[in-house]
């Protein structure tokens, strides 16, 4: 974006999100939300894509939730659509902040199911959040499916969008919980121990699920959950 006119405060703290210094580019960020601006939504969009920092990036969020949903929404759809992995990631995250369900269509199957875990766990936690009543239970199904999926962070963060979508999700959970990969079993069961009892620890949950796989029993779920 080229900045012309007076050199304020504000058009310093843009250029600013490209410095060299995370430290910079974190007040350079919080600049731009405290004063928002229609220009400066397409700058903040495309920093998210290439911002290396985890923190940097969530106030790059908190900047564009300050601008107005109508200016905000239709360029991050846009980059969910067709944009690379860390942009498609961050787009989805921002969108969890939103809250604004008419972006719902554009969680995908492909999306929530994408090889990238980052853009697959953002899509995770942004459906859960967008999803109309009446798909809740089609969204716990397609997330059932990618169970046993990739490291301790991955699983966590699908347990959690599971156990969000609360009791819809049994259906899939039991499924899953008899599926042939180990892995996905003891996912599927630990998901259910914790939507069962919210003050089990996730990890605590899993490995415990582990051992009981491996011994070739199950625990026993109540119906009755929550």
């Amino acid at each position: 974006m080229t900045i012309t006119g007076q050199d304020t405060e504000t058009s310093r703290a843009l250029r600013g999100l490209e410095d060299r210094e995370a430290s910079v580019r974190l007040r350079a960020a919080m600049a731009v939300g405290t004063a928002p601006d229609p220009g400066f939504v397409g700058k903040l969009v495309e920093r998210c894509a290439v911002e290396p920092e985890f923190f940097v990036r969530d106030m790059l969020t908190w900047a564009l939730i300050r601008h107005p949903v109508a200016l905000t929404l239709p360029v991050l759809l846009r980059e969910v659509r067709s944009g690379p992995a860390q942009a498609r990631s961050q787009a989805l995250h921002t969108l969890s902040k939103i809250g604004d369900r008419s972006a719902w269509p554009v969680i995908t199957r492909e999306l929530l199911t994408d090889a990238d875990d980052d853009v697959a766990r953002s899509a995770w936690r942004a459906a859960v959040v967008l999803v109309p009543d009446e798909e809740q239970e089609s969204l716990a199904a397609v997330l059932a499916t990618q169970l046993g999926r990739g490291g301790r962070d991955t699983q966590l963060s699908l347990g959690r969008a599971l156990v969000d979508l609360g009791d819809v999700a049994l259906p899939a959970l039991r499924t899953a919980a008899t599926a042939s990969d180990p892995d996905v079993r003891a996912h599927a069961l630990a998901t259910q121990q914790v939507l069962r009892d919210p003050d089990t620890g996730f990890g605590f949950a899993i490995e415990e699920a582990k051992r009981v796989v491996a011994l070739g029993g199950a625990p026993v779920v109540d119906d009755e959950v929550c």
